[in-house]
């Protein structure tokens, strides 16, 4: 939860990998909240009252995914409305004539996409797809797995193509953008 406070102030898209990587950890620890709390929580150097804050925070998380049916894959509701308001933005910025080196950016990754599409679900939407390269690249380096130089490669990319779209996030949410659609 601390965590997750942290990173959705300051990157949409780290947050929305951490997420997704609490998610998965949940499914791991067999979405057992005692589980969770005795082998991961009481693990940090927390007080009572944060080991307690972070152990509601994961029964919540707990109780959306088995509302939503989420228990052995798939991302929570509130985590595809980000992913959607993201790519919205993406569709504002590609559409405005005034982000012209966050367009150059995109057509820079656009043949990774491209790829990624070709290789994976052409059922998500392109930001998504770039999400779930990053998250995918992310969990083999976790588990110390190799990683091809194309692959770096286009990672390099789409990190910096996704940090672009992640601070116009949170730039229109806090300042708003201006799209020049008057």
């Amino acid at each position: 939860m601390f965590i997750a406070q942290e990173l959705r102030k300051k990157s949409i898209a780290e947050y929305l990998l951490y997420m997704w990587q609490m998610e998965d950890l949940i499914r791991a620890y067999g979405c057992s909240l005692a589980r969770i709390r005795r082998e991961y929580i009481d693990r940090f150097d927390y007080t009572d009252e944060q080991k307690d804050e972070e152990t509601d925070w994961f029964g919540n998380l707990i109780r959306m995914m088995n509302e939503e049916g989420r228990r052995q894959e798939g991302h929570l509701q509130i985590n595809k409305i980000i992913v959607k308001d993201l790519a919205d933005l993406h569709n504002q910025l590609m559409l405005s004539g005034k982000f012209p080196f966050y367009n150059a950016e995109y057509y820079k990754v656009l043949p990774f996409i491209v790829e990624l599409r070709n290789k994976g679900d052409k059922d998500v939407n392109e930001i998504e797809n770039c999400l779930d390269a990053l998250y995918g690249v992310m969990l083999l380096r976790l588990q110390q797995k190799p990683v091809s130089d194309e692959t770096e490669s286009a990672i390099k990319e789409i990190t910096t193509f996704i940090g672009m779209l992640s601070d116009y996030y949170i730039k229109d949410r806090t300042e708003g953008l201006d799209f020049g659609d008057e």
